[in-house]
């Protein structure tokens, strides 16, 4: 028997055997999933209708930012974001609006809210609350990243991600403020206002008491004249710091559509 014939079933094995195995392509981390309860309840669809004629759906998420998506959907459903401008927008980084004075120095009547920071990244599509320089100064104004921002991971609150409509999001006037800013005509949400969710106050460390100091003795000199009184300080802006254009900018995950 010729022998290189007899060795032939025995290579064809080896060669099978080294294929390597079918990979399935990566999932995407959970938290970029909507729990089904969260996207069959319409009122966590909140829709845009801007003035350059296009809309854009946004999927909220109060299993991530439950104070901030109400505060979305109950100003909303108050008429308060229509007619706003997108009054700072930045090229490859994010769109913001929700201010009434347009200056990015405005908000609501309503509290400002407790920041909720969570494990949603802001990739292109997300939608976060700004803020000032204070984490729980959020109150009504929002941004929409148009590229992805790591650096902004836990520390702005995001609160849902654009499924429909990005196009919209990209044709938004540029400028801060634009020329001829881009406005939403009206915002709607897809069902009635939920009621406000039940939030846990954060626990306030008990003060430990320290023995009253004693009584000082009468001042032999009289008191200096009461200083005059500081000129109130300008409203703080609300928004998200300009990208630092030596920060490498990380891979981006799908895009929505």
């Amino acid at each position: 028997m010729n022998k290189s014939l007899f060795a032939l079933p025995f290579l064809a094995f080896a060669l099978i055997a080294a294929k390597p195995a079918p990979t399935s392509p990566p999932t995407p981390p959970v938290v970029l999933v909507t729990p089904a309860e969260v996207a069959a309840d319409p009122a966590n669809r909140w829709t845009l209708e801007l003035s350059n004629g296009g809309k854009v759906v946004v999927q909220l998420r109060p299993d991530l930012a439950p104070g901030h998506v109400y505060r979305i959907q109950l100003l909303t459903t108050q008429g308060f974001y229509n007619g706003l401008t997108f009054h700072r927008v930045i090229p490859g980084f994010m769109a913001q609006g929700g201010d009434p004075k347009g200056t990015g120095e405005g908000g609501s009547t309503l509290p400002n809210l407790t920041a909720e920071f969570n494990d949603l990244p802001h990739l292109r599509g997300v939608t976060s609350m700004a803020r000032t320089e204070e984490p729980n100064s959020a109150n009504s104004q929002f941004f929409i990243m148009l590229a992805p921002k790591m650096s902004l991971d836990h520390k702005y609150s995001a609160f849902g991600r654009v499924i429909e409509g990005m196009a919209t999001v990209d044709a938004i006037a540029v400028g801060e403020p634009p020329a001829n800013p881009t406005r939403i005509a009206r915002a709607s949400i897809g069902g009635p206002l939920p009621a406000p969710p039940v939030i846990a106050a954060t626990p306030v460390p008990e003060a430990t008491s320290a023995p009253a100091p004693a009584a000082a003795s009468p001042p032999t000199t009289p008191p200096a004249p009461a200083a005059e009184p500081a000129p109130e300080a300008a409203p703080p802006v609300e928004g998200v710091p300009d990208p630092s254009p030596t920060e490498p900018v990380p891979q981006e995950a799908p895009q929505p559509q």
